[in-house]
């Protein structure tokens, strides 16, 4: 049997099952993108001319932004929250193809790898508050736990 994604309620008493982990908030596995937060900026067109990217130098989402680049010239963006999408995808990031922006080692205390998530949640059940059918950052941690390591870097 697959391992799955659970939700936890917000019911005293709630308990995690055997057989399963709580990743969710204030959990060692937790996101550190939280979805309307402003650990969830989006520089809105990117530096780099995709479509977006993570914005750690601004608080506060519905700015414009003039980035002054080194050569002089000035680039217009738009300041937004991520989307819940992109904060499960930015983790995914973080976890595969880590950045000097991007990495659970700059954001995250203990540093977390994709090589800790094989080791310690393979086979396990993970929960979240996230609702089923949200994207869920748990639900990376269960593609990549249990996929065999050349299938990550896809």
């Amino acid at each position: 049997m697959n391992p799955v994604r659970l939700h936890r309620p917000a019911v005293r008493g709630w308990r995690t099952p055997e057989g399963a982990l709580y990743v969710g908030p204030s959990s060692r596995w937790a996101t550190p993108w939280r979805w309307r937060t402003r650990t969830a900026l989006a520089r809105v067109p990117a530096l780099d001319g995709s479509a977006w990217e993570l914005e750690t130098r601004i608080s506060s989402a519905d700015r414009s932004h003039p980035y002054h680049h080194a050569d002089g010239r000035i680039t217009h963006h738009e300041i937004r929250y991520m989307t819940r999408q992109e904060t499960v995808d930015l983790y995914r990031q973080a976890l595969v193809a880590p950045t000097a922006n991007v990495s659970l080692r700059s954001w995250c205390s203990p540093r977390l790898t994709l090589a800790d998530a094989r080791t310690e949640l393979a086979g396990l059940d993970l929960v979240c508050r996230c609702a089923i059918g949200q994207p869920c950052h748990a639900d990376v941690l269960l593609e990549l736990a249990n996929q065999p390591a050349e299938e990550t870097t896809r």
